[in-house]
């Protein structure tokens, strides 16, 4: 299924054809608007010519640096964030052989069955810069957008991963369902600051 959740349609090309590419678009969704981090990674390819992790953890800091900051800049803080995007390429080329979708395909150790929804979660949660929250909408998206089978993954994605739910980006298929889900975010930040 063809992701559209940039509103570009080679960005969202990109994040659709590559796992890496996807996966460093969840890692950039913080404090920034989401067609924003996930068109992160494009402006990463054009301006490495690759989002390969190899490529990416092999980059001088300071040249990955300056490419996070041309502008448009992938993100608002790019110190913080080029460094988490090399830490995490490092991790997927130096523990996965590279291949970002082997996090969610690869069977267990001395099994030969895919990982379920539980085990695709923990593993999400060891990766540089994936919280509970980050890993459970990443696995939604696979879930509901990219054709993760893996048994139980709604159960591990907890509310994101609720069928109708317009919770986060893993609900997003168009400029509609986009308003929806800004729209259930922005009244949860109200409900949620006027608790506290």
């Amino acid at each position: 299924m063809a992701l559209n959740i940039t509103g570009d349609a080679p960005a969202d090309a990109l994040l659709t054809d590559d796992p890496f590419a996807l996966l460093v678009g969840m890692l950039l969704d913080q404090q920034v608007p989401m067609e924003t981090a996930f068109a992160g990674p494009a402006k990463i390819r054009d301006r490495l010519g690759s989002v390969d992790p190899a490529t990416i953890a092999g980059t001088d800091p300071d040249r990955f640096l300056e490419a996070f900051r041309e502008s448009p800049a992938v993100h608002r803080f790019p110190g913080s964030m080029a460094a988490r995007v090399q830490s995490l390429a490092a991790v997927v080329r130096d523990e996965w052989a590279g291949d970002a979708a082997a996090i969610w395909t690869r069977p267990a150790e001395g099994s030969g069955e895919a990982p379920d929804g539980a085990e695709v979660l923990r593993r999400l949660q060891a990766l540089p810069g994936f919280g509970e929250q980050k890993a459970r909408i990443f696995l939604a998206l696979l879930g509901k957008q990219c054709g993760l089978q893996a048994p139980g993954w709604r159960e591990a994605a907890g509310r994101y991963g609720e069928e109708g739910s317009e919770a986060s980006v893993a609900d997003i298929v168009d400029a509609e369902s986009l308003a929806r889900v800004r729209a259930a975010k922005k009244a949860a930040k109200a409900a949620k600051a006027d608790k506290g």
